[in-house]
């Protein structure tokens, strides 16, 4: 069983940044395809960034330019640099990992979730 743990969520303000921080699966599935999504209530969960073995990413397209996904593969780590971060970032924000592709990420592949962490923008 895959666990993935959140960790950095909190409240800012606008225009500040935050880092989130996930740990990544152990091997076989240490170069799984990684990424992260959020969600608000009364909303489907929204892809957010995703990064594969070889570190090519990809992101939604709110936060492009604005938000950094990275992984430590040695440390086993997932992080999301979010900068100058806006009230409509206001979510739950999960680390997701496909277990079954380590390149070429799809967001509707991804079917490993963790528990969330609340990000709190404020005006």
């Amino acid at each position: 069983q895959v666990r993935l743990v959140e960790s950095g969520g909190g409240s800012v303000q606008a225009g500040g940044s935050l880092v989130l921080s996930c740990t990544a699966p152990p091997p076989p599935w240490h170069n799984t395809c990684m990424g992260w999504f959020r969600q608000t209530p009364g909303k489907e969960r929204e892809p957010v960034a995703a990064i594969d073995s070889e570190a090519a990413r990809s992101y939604g397209d709110p936060v492009k330019g604005r938000f950094i996904i990275s992984r430590d593969k040695e440390n086993k780590m997932l992080y999301l640099q979010m900068n100058n971060l806006n009230i409509g970032d206001t979510a739950t924000y999960y680390c997701a990992a496909d277990l079954r592709h380590d390149y070429t990420c799809i967001w509707r592949d991804f079917d490993h979730f963790g528990q969330g962490t609340q990000v709190t923008v404020t005006s």
